[in-house]
C-alpha cells in the first residue's frame, strides 16, 4: 500500500501501488517523490493513477484536459494505461489530449511524440478525432513560428471563462513531463530564452541542444497552471537532475525545478533515478 505524504498538515489519500517511498520537499509547492522499484513498475504505477483520475473526473461529468509527454517513459506509461482493464470502460468523449512539446519533423516520423502516443494508447480509444490536439508538422503548410502560434490559438479556444488561475489556455487536469539528464522539461532547455518566456503559451525552438534541432514547446506559465504536474523519471542518468530539482535549483538552469502544479506536483521515479537523493528526504514508511 502506498500513501501520499504531504509537506503540509493536510491528509492525502492512499493509492495502491508497488513498494514505494516518498520524499517530502519544497513545502511551498507540496512536491512529493514516489519511488518504484524499476521502470516497468514505475510505468504501471503512474498509469494506474492516471486511469483512476480520468475515470473519476469523467464520472463527475467533467471535461478533462491531459497534456502528454514523449520519451521512453512517456510511451511506457501510455502502454500501461492501454493495458489497464478499466480503460475500455471509460467514456473518453469528454477527454482532450494535448502535448507539452513536439519535434518539428514530418507527420509520419517516428520521432513525433504524437505518433508514439497514438500507437501506445490514443488510437485504441473510442475518442473523437477532434479531442486529439496535435501540433503541426514540418511537412505541412505552416512554418515553425506560425505553427507555434496556431497551437497557442487552439489552446485559447479551450480556455476557461474564469482565467484567474490560468491564461488563455486550459488548465490541464494532468500535465505529464519527462525530465532530461540536464533537467529540461518539454522543450524548455537550461539557460535558453524559451524557459524565460512568460507572455505567450507556446515557443518555437531552434538549435535545440538535443536533436532534432527544431521543436514547438509549451511555455512555463502553461505548464504551471496545470492542476497536477506529474514528472516521470527513470534511470541513473536522471539522478543528478532529480537531486537538483529537489534542492531548489534555479529553474533557468534546471527547468524541472520550476515545474509545479496548482494542486499537486509529483515526481514519479524508479530506484535508479533516486540514487542521489539524500536519505533524510526519503520516508520509507510511505
Amino acid at each position: 500500500m502506498c500513501c501520499t505524504v504531504a509537506s503540509s498538515p493536510r491528509a492525502w489519500s492512499c493509492w495502491p501501488a508497488a513498494r514505494t517511498g516518498a520524499i517530502v520537499a519544497d513545502a511551498g509547492t507540496e512536491k512529493r517523490v514516489v519511488i518504484s522499484d524499476d521502470a516497468q513498475a514505475l510505468a504501471t504505477s503512474v498509469a494506474r493513477r492516471f486511469i483512476d483520475r480520468v475515470a473519476k473526473q469523467v464520472d463527475r461529468g467533467k471535461t478533462v484536459h491531459i497534456c502528454l509527454t514523449g520519451g521512453s517513459m512517456g510511451g511506457a506509461v501510455l502502454r500501461a494505461a492501454a493495458a489497464d482493464p478499466r480503460t475500455g470502460g471509460i467514456d473518453w468523449s469528454g477527454v482532450h489530449f494535448w502535448w507539452g512539446d513536439e519535434r518539428w519533423v514530418p507527420r509520419d516520423s517516428d520521432e513525433r511524440n504524437e505518433r508514439q502516443a497514438r500507437a501506445a494508447l490514443l488510437d485504441g480509444l473510442d475518442l473523437p478525432a477532434e479531442n486529439i490536439h496535435a501540433m503541426a508538422s514540418s511537412d505541412e503548410t505552416l512554418d515553425l513560428d506560425a505553427a507555434a502560434t496556431a497551437y497557442a490559438d487552439e489552446l485559447a479556444q479551450f480556455a476557461p471563462a474564469d482565467r484567474s488561475e490560468t491564461g488563455p489556455w486550459p488548465g490541464f487536469d494532468i500535465c505529464f513531463l519527462g525530465v532530461g539528464p540536464d533537467g529540461h522539461i518539454a522543450s524548455l532547455f537550461p539557460d535558453r530564452r524559451e524557459i524565460q518566456i512568460t507572455d505567450r503559451a507556446t515557443a518555437a525552438v531552434r538549435d535545440s541542444p538535443k536533436p532534432p534541432p527544431e521543436r514547438i514547446s509549451l511555455t512555463r506559465p502553461v505548464i504551471n497552471s496545470s492542476k497536477r504536474v506529474w514528472m516521470v523519471l527513470a534511470g541513473a542518468d536522471k539522478a543528478s537532475a532529480l537531486g537538483l530539482a529537489l534542492a531548489g535549483a534555479s529553474y533557468l538552469s534546471v527547468p524541472a525545478a520550476g515545474a509545479k502544479g496548482r494542486k499537486r506536483t509529483i515526481l514519479f521515479v524508479d530506484e535508479a533515478a533516486a540514487a542521489q537523493v539524500p536519505p533524510t528526504l526519503i520516508d520509507r514508511d510511505y
